[in-house]
């Protein structure tokens, strides 16, 4: 309890005379805390985030989720209280809040989440027992547990803490972002920040909740990168540590530019982009970047089965083709199709036009077939024409 200059005298009599420890219990009394109301959570909360953006929050032992975040490069941590409800016996409550929060040097904007706090009453005021995700909403990578973090050049990458040998992988993984970036910046040709935030959580059950997705619809997806067109939080490179730990140093650096291009690409992707051509421009990338990898029938091999079984598709892939929930085999199809579509607009007409043509679907008016439109106004041919053209090379390079 907060003391006047009489209070402070008081201590010092306390001090120096046995029979006045008797009044201990009166002068220094704990207050106890008022009711709980909106005013008073949103205080208690407001406090609260002061504390997890203080360098020194992995220092508090008895805030288990406080340290969770020890490491995590913090700009900002606000909650808005949205309820408070407290039990019969007044001892205990429960809050619920919006909290918004940014990642240092890559979130412009914050991500918003809603979140629900457990309280018990102190003797002193209340405090917070438990923080967790509403109900519904999707957790944090801290609501699995300590968060590890790598920095890289241009790259941040957020892990779940598994020990050392797991921060080692982490490391690595910075490295290639990073390599990524730069592999990026070879193609496409306008700017963008230039740097990416990949986020590893511990299981594949982990990264579906926190796209909040099924987790069957991602077993075999190494990374997916979420975000959104316009002002906003960054975006976040997704990793799948498992289906990740198994590709190849090859694979892996292909995931990683793919997805970075994904990054760089965001303001131009938009609804009338197809899915070919976002996924497609985005295996271009990353494939141009390694001109000694495997050979194309080892690179397509879906496609490439396909094509000698007789089976060479009759039409670009579709967006539906695409949907994680797919067969794998129609997912590879497609995924290998929208590249060599892309590779071809590259190699017959240019890397300019490819670019051309990706910022001009974005560009044209909305309505169904936008790029097919466009193919005629930037590569002089109709979507049929291109199509024959892209089946007669699946034909020849994959048969």
């Amino acid at each position: 309890m907060a003391e006047g200059p009489a209070g402070v005298r008081r201590r010092g009599v306390l001090r120096a005379t046995g029979l006045a420890l008797l009044a201990a219990p009166l002068g220094c009394a704990a207050r106890a805390p008022a009711a709980l109301d909106a005013a008073g959570a949103q205080r208690l909360l407001d406090r609260r985030a002061r504390e997890l953006l203080d360098p020194a929050r992995g220092a508090r032992p008895a805030d288990p989720f406080s340290a969770r975040l020890a490491r995590v490069p913090l700009r900002s941590w606000t909650y808005r209280v949205t309820s408070v409800s407290t039990d019969a016996t007044g001892e205990r409550a429960t809050l619920r809040a919006d909290l918004d929060h940014r990642i240092a040097g890559h979130d412009p904007a914050p991500v918003t989440s809603a979140r629900t706090l457990a309280l018990r009453r102190g003797p002193d005021r209340w405090h917070v027992t438990a923080e967790r995700p509403a109900p519904g909403a999707r957790p944090g990578l801290w609501d699995h547990g300590p968060v590890d973090v790598v920095h890289g050049t241009r790259t941040l990458v957020l892990g779940t803490a598994r020990g050392e040998e797991h921060r080692t992988e982490l490391t690595r993984l910075a490295a290639l972002a990073d390599r990524a970036v730069e592999e990026v910046g070879t193609a496409w040709d306008e700017d963008w920040t230039r740097r990416l935030l990949v986020v590893v959580p511990g299981s594949p059950e982990a990264m579906a909740a926190l796209l909040g997705e099924p987790a069957a619809g991602y077993r075999g997806i190494a990374a997916v990168t979420t975000g959104r067109r316009g002002p906003g939080p960054a975006d976040r490179i997704v990793v799948n540590p498992e289906a990740y730990r198994e590709l190849s140093a090859f694979g892996r650096r292909i995931v990683l530019t793919h997805e970075a291009t994904h990054v760089a690409t965001r303001a131009r992707t938009s609804a009338r982009t197809p899915m070919w051509l976002s996924e497609g421009y985005a295996d271009w990338a990353a494939h141009r970047a390694e001109p000694a990898g495997p050979a194309l029938r080892q690179r397509a091999p879906a496609l490439a089965r396909a094509v000698r079984d007789g089976r060479a598709p009759e039409r670009l892939p579709t967006d539906a083709d695409f949907g994680f929930g797919n067969d794998p085999e129609r997912l590879a199809r497609a995924y290998e199709g929208a590249w060599l579509a892309c590779r071809l607009v590259a190699d017959h007409w240019g890397r300019p036009r490819l670019n051309a043509l990706y910022r001009a679907v974005d560009a044209a008016r909305p309505g169904a077939g936008a790029a097919e439109a466009v193919l005629g106004e930037v590569l002089g041919v109709t979507a049929a024409e291109f199509t024959a053209r892209w089946r007669a090379r699946l034909l020849r390079d994959l048969g």
